[in-house]
């Protein structure tokens, strides 16, 4: 691999972390659209680089995911009972996202993901006025919510957090302990998406050597070893800088990225 290359994984890895800890937001808000050029400029995948994108970016999750939610843990911010509660739901609305995707033409994931940063870009954009606390839901209700945080999440390679904090905030958690559980959510999520991205990938022609799959190790290790050490730091800039004026800032670089996707 060109060294320019590699150092394009390396720096993906290190902007996904530091944003990851500053916004609370899933780090696949950056690898996806990253890879997604990567893999364009290294000539790899072909018509599958959206779905090697979001492959790639939902295994390096579970070793960011599984980072973040320890750290979380440690400071007790992680409701466990709702993990469990809302874990069955994300497995299997994870794996039927990635189904979905396996037959979705590259142009069209790439499109979904277009959209899903307008959403995440004019939420940052636009502060979100209070609302009333909601109950949470019983088993079921949990698993259905699960279920749809698991396949929109696996479908554009995600964490889930953009969803998952918003709910448990308005069932009455802290903010801090939506977060963190949020955070041990997000593992579930990104091993069974990439469990599945891994399975509906397999035997596709045109990957490249050192794939499972959708998922291209490499640039999973990359990222990986940048982007561990640097969500740390990411969180404690969060305390010292002025985050609002670079939410506002963040907002509109992914309203940027999500314009050149969906019309690049």
């Amino acid at each position: 691999m060109p060294i320019l290359d590699l150092a394009g994984f390396l720096l993906t890895g290190v902007l996904s972390g530091l944003l990851a800890g500053l916004f609370g937001v899933g780090g696949g808000a950056i690898m996806v659209p990253a890879l997604i050029l990567l893999f364009g400029h290294l000539g790899i995948g072909g018509d599958w680089g959206p779905h090697l994108a979001v492959g790639t970016s939902l295994a390096a999750i579970v070793g960011t995911g599984a980072a973040s939610a320890l750290a979380h843990q440690r400071r007790g911010g992680v409701r466990w009972d709702l993990v469990v509660g809302l874990a069955p739901g994300i497995v299997l609305g994870a794996w039927a996202g990635a189904a979905i995707a396996g037959f979705m033409p590259g142009l069209w994931l790439k499109r979904l993901f277009a959209a899903f940063l307008c959403y995440v870009g004019l939420r940052m954009l636009i502060p979100r006025r209070a609302t009333g606390h909601r109950p949470l839901p019983g088993k079921a209700g949990l698993w259905a919510v699960g279920s749809g945080i698991g396949a929109l999440s696996a479908l554009v390679g995600i964490g889930g957090g953009t969803m998952t904090v918003p709910f448990l905030a308005r069932c009455g958690l802290d903010l801090r302990q939506a977060v963190g559980t949020s955070a041990a959510c997000g593992v579930p999520i990104a091993i069974a998406g990439a469990i599945g991205f891994v399975v509906v990938g397999w035997g596709r022609e045109g990957l490249p050597a050192m794939t499972s799959g959708f998922v291209y190790w490499p640039a999973v290790l990359l990222m990986l070893i940048a982007s561990i050490p640097t969500a740390p730091l990411g969180a404690r800039l969060a305390h010292s800088l002025p985050v609002a004026v670079l939410k506002r800032a963040f907002g509109v670089l992914l309203l940027l990225i999500a314009a050149r996707l969906a019309f690049g």
